[in-house]
């Protein structure tokens, strides 16, 4: 019971990180929702064409949020734990992809130079969601069972109430 309701609010705190980090600056000020998410699968790789927000960072974020939804009502560690590979799967492809299209990646304490806060958030909701997998219990197996209780046979010397017995 603790374990399944720890674990919930680690879903529900990564899936939230997750959901808000495209709102705050990922990279030199520009935030997450400024990133097409074609940019990251093509051969041009990232350009400097704003997106709008269903075709940006936000929707994959935005699906892996309801598959953690999802998981929590089905009690299933694999929604949860697949959620949070598609959020650190997607924050580190546009790592990968703006590092090609910058030459490097540059590490700052300001969002407005190298890499922002969105990042950080994006990553580490990936990664609270990948713990929430490991802390929720999850669903019992079909075939477990807590133990069988021996009840012995009736004693026929002793009287029962519809007057069987002795």
């Amino acid at each position: 019971m603790v374990r399944n309701l720890l674990g919930s609010v680690l879903a529900l705190a990564g899936a939230t990180a997750a959901v808000w980090s495209p709102f705050r600056a990922w990279y030199d000020g520009r935030h997450g929702r400024h990133y097409r998410l074609g940019d990251l699968f093509s051969g041009g790789g990232v350009t400097n064409v704003p997106a709008e927000l269903f075709a940006s960072l936000f929707l994959p974020f935005v699906g892996a949020a309801l598959i953690t939804l999802a998981g929590l009502l089905l009690r299933s560690r694999l929604l949860v734990a697949l959620a949070g590979v598609i959020v650190l799967g997607f924050t580190v492809v546009w790592l990968v992809r703006v590092g090609q299209a910058e030459g490097s990646l540059v590490i700052s304490g300001t969002p407005t130079d190298g890499l922002g806060p969105g990042t950080g958030l994006a990553f580490g909701g990936g990664l609270v969601l990948l713990l929430a997998s490991v802390v929720l219990r999850g669903r019992r197996v079909r075939g477990e069972r807590a133990e069988p209780v021996y009840v012995p046979p009736p004693d026929p010397a002793v009287p029962t109430l519809d007057g069987a017995g002795g």
